[in-house]
């Protein structure tokens, strides 16, 4: 896999093989951080990390740090020596953990990104929903899911950016209001 643009635009990583992880296309990540536009500085949540490729990219296009979660022992390994190839020890930080395990115990945490492409095999709509609350409040909630899936947000807390599908994916970009 490849970075696509910004800082480390071109650079290579790698990414978990198995069923496990469903590695994001190349398109499908262009589009969410051509949509976002602009992330400098901006502090970013991966909860269901894979290969860290969402982390990387929005660290190359200038997002200050990123958390990169996943529950997968060989997809963690991947990510920190990803991590290292990439020099980015100071920037991105990978823990092994169930997300919402981790949310439990990080409920004060806020991030002005929160970028939430779940296991499409074991979607769990209500985790990620809960994770979606760990946005600042003016931040950005982005979902990626299968095209049936359904997510139920807060109209107090949230509104809706935009929604588009992607072959198999749908993108859905939520402000937080409150």
């Amino acid at each position: 896999m490849r970075i696509i643009a910004g800082s480390l635009g071109g650079r290579l990583f790698e990414s978990p093989h198995g069923h496990r992880t469903h590695p994001m296309s190349e398109k499908i990540r262009g589009a969410i951080f051509n949509a976002l536009g602009d992330i400098e500085g901006l502090t970013v949540l991966d909860p269901f990390s894979g290969s860290g490729a969402l982390c990387f990219e929005a660290i190359s296009r200038g997002a200050k740090s990123a958390v990169a979660l996943d529950a997968d022992k060989k997809a963690c390994a991947i990510i920190q020596k990803n991590i290292e190839s990439l020099a980015l020890e100071d920037k991105v930080a990978v823990t092994r953990i169930y997300a919402d395990s981790w949310r439990k115990r990080h409920q004060n945490d806020q991030f002005d990104l929160v970028l939430l492409d779940p296991p499409y095999n074991d979607l769990e709509p209500e985790t990620a929903e809960k994770l979606a609350l760990l946005t600042k409040p003016g931040g950005v909630a982005v979902f990626s899911l299968p095209p049936n899936a359904r997510i139920v947000l807060s109209e107090k807390q949230f509104s809706l950016i935009s929604s588009k599908q992607y072959g198999d994916a749908t993108l859905a970009f939520y402000r937080r209001t409150d």
